[in-house]
């Protein structure tokens, strides 16, 4: 994903945005690409439909717009009715998943996601040509992908991260809690096979404090940005000094608002927690299986 401050003009809309929208939609996972046969030398190489996402059909694409593979391949739209698909072909003589190819995907969706609304799908959709891109994904599901697109009209995801600074969280634990200190005491130029169960105590402990600074932490923030968004979601931690992780649907135009409440945590903050803002990007958190 990538920051605010990016722009790559991917496509191109007169539309104007609403800010009427109140309602999100499923994804739709078309499948995952697997090994084929190799083409023999000489033979065409074969390749399928890459799926990104959907969007509305009144869009323009940028010319030379790249997507996944080695090299990158051109993306281009499949449309149908009011809604297109955003697709490029890839070779299926080998699997997607180099990290360059996710990078490419989230790439493609979020510098959608800055110009016109975007129903991003799973890394690693791939059907077999542009006809069944119709027949399987926008035909049948044609008028709620297109009533989901209206609803994030002039919206986008931003996501908030917090991680502790280690030292200041780890004085604020010890200040708080006098069993931390004295068993940190108590073990401290101790070996470790005689002291295996006070560290081990010792661990929990932390970890729980950290735990209950995370929740109310994490609480402050969706309190200040819940009157900035339609909705919030709240992302599982994925590192231990993780102090949020949230994920927001807004209106694209209060960006500059989303970004001065976070500099005030930022200043609340400092030396503390160390804060990012990552958007617009693609509404992943905000589109549901």
């Amino acid at each position: 994903m990538h920051g605010s401050s990016e722009k790559r003009g991917t496509v191109r809309s007169g539309r104007r945005p609403r800010a009427d929208a109140s309602r999100t939609a499923g994804r739709h996972d078309t499948g995952r690409t697997g090994r084929a046969a190799a083409a023999r030398p000489g033979e065409p190489r074969a390749t399928g439909t890459y799926v990104y996402g959907i969007i509305p059909s009144d869009v323009e694409l940028t010319p030379g717009t790249r997507g996944v593979g080695d090299p990158p391949n051109t993306v281009r739209l499949v449309p149908h009715g009011e809604i297109a698909a955003l697709v490029s072909d890839v070779p299926i003589d080998r699997p997607l998943g180099r990290p360059d190819d996710l990078v490419a995907h989230e790439r493609l969706l979020d510098a959608t996601a800055a110009e016109v609304p975007v129903l991003p799908l799973r890394f690693g959709a791939v059907v077999t040509d542009a006809r069944a891109v119709v027949d399987e994904l926008l035909a049948p599901h044609h008028d709620d992908f297109l009533a989901t697109l209206d609803e994030l009209e002039g919206r986008a995801e931003y996501v908030v991260k917090g991680r502790y600074v280690e030292q200041a969280v780890l004085r604020e634990v010890l200040d708080e809690d006098p069993r931390i200190t004295q068993l940190r005491d108590a073990i401290r130029g101790r070996p470790e096979e005689a002291t295996w169960d006070a560290r081990m105590r010792l661990g929990e402990l932390v970890n729980t404090s950290i735990a209950a600074k995370r929740e109310a932490d994490t609480e402050a923030l969706v309190g200040a940005f819940d009157p900035l968004c339609v909705s919030i979601v709240v992302r599982e931690p994925t590192h231990e000094r993780d102090a949020a992780h949230v994920a927001l649907l807004a209106d694209t135009d209060r960006q500059p608002e989303i970004e001065e409440a976070l500099e005030e945590f930022r200043a609340r903050w400092t030396g503390r927690v160390e804060l990012r803002l990552l958007g617009p990007l693609a509404p992943y958190d905000f589109v549901r299986a």
